[in-house]
C-alpha cells in the first residue's frame, strides 16, 4: 500500500501464509474502526456535547462526568460492568464477519451497502487505504488523549 508499500521491520510476516496477514489486517481495520470511535467520542465530549439527565439513581449528570481518562474514574461502579457487557455483545454479535466478505474487514454481511458494490477496482482499493491509513492515525491519536 503507497506510499510505503508493505512495512514490516521486526519480520514479524517473514515466515507467516496470506491466512496470517488476512488475519492481521483483519484486527488492524477492526481496531482502528473502534479508535475512530474512540477518538470522535472524545472529541464530542471536550467540546461540551453530553446526554440529558442523569446516569444514576443519586442524581449523579452525564454533564459532571469528564472527558477522557478522568471520566473513567467517575462513572458509578454499576456503570462499568454494564459499558463492558456492551462491548462484550458488540464484539461477539455485530463487528464480525459472518460470511466472508470481500477482503479483510468487510463487515457487510450481504446485508449494508452503501454503493460499495457500483464502484471499480481501483476506487474500492483506494478507499480501503484511507480507512486503514485514517485508522493507523486515530490508534495513535487515541494513545496521546
Amino acid at each position: 500500500q503507497p506510499p510505503l508499500g508493505f512495512f514490516d521491520p521486526l519480520g514479524l510476516l517473514d515466515e507467516a501464509g496470506q491466512g496470517r496477514f488476512d488475519r492481521l489486517r483483519y484486527v488492524e481495520i477492526k481496531h482502528g474502526r473502534i479508535c475512530m470511535l474512540g477518538v470522535l467520542g472524545y472529541l464530542t465530549t471536550a467540546a461540551g456535547v453530553r446526554l440529558p439527565g442523569t446516569i444514576d439513581t443519586a442524581g449523579t449528570k452525564f454533564s459532571d462526568i469528564a472527558s477522557g481518562w478522568e471520566g473513567t474514574t467517575q462513572v458509578p461502579v454499576s456503570g462499568a460492568p454494564q459499558i463492558f457487557a456492551f462491548v462484550g455483545l458488540l464484539e461477539l454479535a455485530v463487528e464480525k464477519d459472518v460470511v466472508g466478505g470481500e477482503f479483510p474487514g468487510d463487515f457487510r454481511n450481504n446485508y449494508i451497502d452503501f454503493g460499495w458494490d457500483t464502484f471499480d477496482a481501483e476506487t474500492k482499493l483506494s478507499k480501503r487505504a484511507i480507512e486503514l491509513n485514517i485508522g493507523r492515525a486515530a490508534m495513535m491519536g487515541l494513545l496521546g488523549l
